[in-house]
């Protein structure tokens, strides 16, 4: 049985002669496409959302459980060599986290001084019109 419907291969057939004349653009950014893969992928999205017979996209997340197993035990074995850089990374994060901390606080405190200048010299011309 076939994989794609005859609407399927008008909509791919129509992306791929726009993108021979150079009128084909992709979807967000609006440029000129000028991959034959992505005017092909182009054709399929358009497909699909016209409800033509398209199998469903490929995705990451769709790998066998085996071949995921099988990657974390080689990378289980490796990951002893890795651990003391990995430490010394998070070591550096941590103190970065740190002193953008401090950064962060003396950045409040001079802004909470200058508050108080300001609602400080309001009070004080208040109390003036007050006195007249």
């Amino acid at each position: 049985m076939a994989k794609y419907g005859k609407k399927a291969q008008s909509k791919v057939k129509k992306a791929m002669h726009e993108r021979k004349t150079g009128t084909l653009r992709s979807g967000k950014s609006g440029k000129k496409v000028k991959s034959r893969k992505q005017a092909i992928a182009i054709g399929l999205s358009e497909a699909r959302r016209a409800g033509a017979k398209v199998p469903a996209k490929k995705s990451s997340a769709r790998k066998t459980s085996a071949k995921k197993s099988g990657a974390r035990k080689s990378s289980a074995k490796k990951s002893g060599a890795r651990k003391s850089s990995a430490k010394k990374s998070s070591a550096r994060k941590s103190s970065a986290k740190k002193s953008g901390a401090r950064k962060s606080s003396a950045r409040k405190s001079t802004s909470r001084k200058s508050a108080t200048k300001k609602s400080g010299a309001r009070k004080t011309s208040k109390k003036r019109s007050a006195k007249r």
